[in-house]
């Protein structure tokens, strides 16, 4: 592996301890930034002295500021940053209370985003290296789905910023990377009601995506076949295809059985 000097964001669920325990395992030096601080913990105590854990709101620009200053203070500009912090859950446009999961959820896995590059990207240009932004979308991203257009709609958004910035940053030595998963058996899924297919383990999607990174790849779908039956999909007419879905279970909301807790949800 090519990187040395990574930040990694969401490192407390499945797949962000997939994805901390290959990189410190590469001997990477790795910011571990994620809510609990006990997993962040024992990630770092696997290299304590190249390792370090923070516990910021990754919508808050100023908290992921400060993480920024510390590290590179620390250990020098990253040549990795990988926002894969992110959370999801039903949503209903008729439930007035979804509104404020719709906010939450465009603040975590949307402006998350920006906010986690932002304060290293000053650093990484003047380091003149090569180096790599990667942004964990998913394949929802790809066309909305019935009971999760806030969840949709963030990934949705995520994808189309990262393209933006890969364009922008095509005159540098830094690539854009866009990583859409299909479904991973961690937290997030565990309260689905509906059959997953390809449901791939974390381990083996952390593997995948750092090894896409690692060759250039800025398209990165987990797995390719999953991929190939979203655009299948895609094919057929509108209303066939939106009637296929609505047949499906949807992913509970907040605060029903199998939902997933969504930080800093008020």
């Amino acid at each position: 592996m090519r990187f040395h000097n990574a930040v990694l964001t969401g490192a407390c669920g499945g797949f962000g301890q997939a994805l901390a325990r290959q990189l410190i395992a590469g001997g990477a030096r790795v910011a571990l930034v994620g809510l609990n601080r006990p997993v962040l913990d024992d990630l770092a105590a696997l290299a304590p002295d190249r390792c370090a854990a923070y516990t910021p709101d990754v919508s808050d620009a100023q908290a992921m500021a400060a993480v920024a200053t510390d590290w590179t203070a620390r250990f020098d500009a990253p040549d990795l940053v990988i926002a894969n912090a992110g959370v999801a859950g039903g949503f209903d446009t008729a439930e007035p209370d979804d509104l404020r999961v719709m906010r939450r959820m465009l603040e975590i896995n949307l402006l998350g985003v920006a906010t986690t590059f932002s304060p290293f990207l000053p650093a990484m240009k003047a380091a003149g290296r090569p180096a790599a932004l990667v942004g964990v979308a998913s394949i929802a991203g790809w066309r909305g789905m019935p009971g999760n257009g806030a969840y949709c709609a963030s990934k949705a958004g995520l994808i189309t910023y990262l393209q933006s910035l890969r364009a922008e940053l095509r005159p540098t030595p830094i690539t854009v990377h866009t990583v859409s998963p299909g479904y991973l058996r961690t937290a997030l899924t565990a309260g689905n009601r509906f059959t997953m297919p390809g449901l791939l383990e974390p381990d083996e999607a952390a593997r995948r995506l750092l090894a896409g990174v690692d060759k250039g790849t800025e398209r990165i779908v987990l797995p390719r076949r999953v991929g190939w039956l979203s655009r299948a999909l895609d094919l057929l007419p509108e209303k066939l295809h939106d009637r296929i879905l609505l047949g499906q279970p949807r992913k509970p909301r907040a605060g029903e059985p199998g939902s997933t807790d969504i930080p800093g949800l008020k």
